[in-house]
């Protein structure tokens, strides 16, 4: 039994069916990632931009309450720190290759 079978039973849940739509996309991405035995740097980048997507879908329902969307500001704060470092490289890159290009000119 895997561990993610493990968490739906202890959350009574029978079939990934009755997960809905948001859940079901956070299960495949989990399941995509724990078959690997890897992680590339792009399974993390794309893990952490769905995660940033569905706290910015939680931000948008006005029927959360507003100390439940202020907890969910860290986590985003957190995943968007490791899409900045991980794209800082290209992002230096860029920069650099803007200011020599400047000199040349």
């Amino acid at each position: 039994m895997s561990i993610l079978d493990r968490l739906l039973k202890k959350r009574n849940i029978k079939d990934t069916n009755e997960l809905d739509a948001e859940e079901r996309k956070v299960y495949d991405d989990w399941r995509k990632i724990l078959s690997k035995d890897e992680l590339t740097l792009e399974d993390i980048k794309e893990f952490c931009k769905t995660q940033c997507e569905i706290i910015e879908g939680k931000w948008r329902n006005y029927d959360l309450e507003q100390n439940k969307k202020g907890e969910l500001v860290s986590y985003h704060s957190v995943y968007k720190t490791i899409l900045l470092a991980i794209d800082s490289p290209k992002i230096a890159r860029e920069a650099l290759e803007n200011q020599l290009n400047e000199m040349i000119k």
